[in-house]
């Protein structure tokens, strides 16, 4: 006797930060996770295994989202082991900063962060969409930044690549509307993590009409209220999470 189909939550960067709080806000919301993560399998073993102590279900996905040939390597393997099974959530998370003012900019810096982000949304996102499409249901949900709506002195790349996908997801939305498939980005601002563990807090706050760095947990719900059937009606749009910062 088949199982009955169960459809999954992909989550990019997973194992750390935002990415985490998003794994487990989406489990708490019923979907099996998918956990994905390149180097650190530790932390992301630590994420799978609070969402099982949750109740939920957990599953580790390593592949690097910036090489086309490892996600369709693992989102391959995975579909042959869960044939009736398919991802009805992407949340595309992954993404350092190697930030550096322009003129000191080391070209392959420029190319590692557009590769990253850039490609990583398109590839990820382009494997799932005809199963979202053929079902016509889906949610996508991409972290961009602060960065890629105001810019930042030291980050020409990591603006450049968050802005892209802005534009490129409000260009996927109309795309894909009519199928059911929605396309929003949530973009954090400082938020407590370890990407923003070398900037001044305390000087920064000060900047922040809340007085505050964001947590992880605060960018999460906003994902999961985007991911969810309440946000039905909301697609190709920009949430901004930076406590006033830029508004």
């Amino acid at each position: 006797m088949t199982s009955p189909p169960c459809k999954y939550a992909l989550v990019t960067g997973a194992s750390r930060g935002i990415g985490r709080a998003v794994a487990l806000a989406l489990s708490r919301m019923g979907y099996p996770v998918l956990i994905n993560y390149l180097t650190n399998k530790k932390a992301a073993e630590d994420c799978a295994q609070q969402i099982r102590d949750e109740g939920g279900m957990a599953q580790l996905l390593p592949f690097d989202v910036s090489i086309e040939a490892e996600i369709e390597e693992a989102l391959g393997r995975w579909e042959a082991e869960h044939p009736n099974d398919w991802i009805e959530v992407l949340v595309n998370n992954a993404g350092i900063r190697k930030d550096n003012l322009m003129v000191f900019m080391p070209s392959e810096d420029w190319r590692y962060i557009l590769n990253l982000h850039l490609d990583g949304f398109f590839y990820v996102t382009r494997r799932l969409l005809k199963n979202m499409v053929s079902h016509r249901y889906g949610r996508i949900v991409n972290v961009v930044s602060l960065s890629g709506i105001k810019g930042l002195p030291g980050q020409t790349n990591y603006a450049a690549a968050k802005a892209g996908i802005i534009a490129a997801g409000k260009a996927l939305a109309q795309e894909v509307g009519k199928r059911g498939v929605t396309v929003n980005a949530v973009a954090p601002g400082y938020i407590q993590t370890d990407m923003t563990q070398d900037l001044d807090e305390a000087h920064l706050k000060g900047l922040i009409p809340l007085n505050r760095f964001g947590k992880p947990e605060e960018v999460a719900d906003a994902v999961a209220f985007l991911a969810s059937p309440k946000a039905s009606y909301i697609t190709g749009e920009v949430l901004s999470i930076n406590g006033g910062l830029y508004t």
